[in-house]
């Protein structure tokens, strides 16, 4: 187990979160003073950050009012973008 601080940390970080990738535990501190730790995610939790999100998920979820598609809503949105 390794441990580093922030300035360390920030300066490798792709060297660090390899070492974390091969199964390695790295542990941040903050003046010499464990605050956390990088380490390789489980098998589970890997699986579930790559899984793709279903199209129409929030189906139903989302309701717009009649307003939304207005000429006066859309000269608004068009304004905040510089449109």
């Amino acid at each position: 187990m390794l441990k580093v601080n922030m300035h360390q940390a920030k300066t490798h970080l792709s060297r660090y979160a390899k070492r974390a990738k091969a199964g390695e535990t790295i542990i941040l501190c903050d003046r010499n003073k464990p605050i956390a730790e990088l380490r390789p995610l489980s098998s589970e939790v890997a699986a579930a950050a790559e899984a793709k999100r279903p199209i129409g998920f929030d189906n139903g979820r989302v309701s717009l009012g009649d307003e939304w598609n207005s000429s006066e809503t859309n000269r608004e949105v068009g304004e905040l973008f510089g449109l």
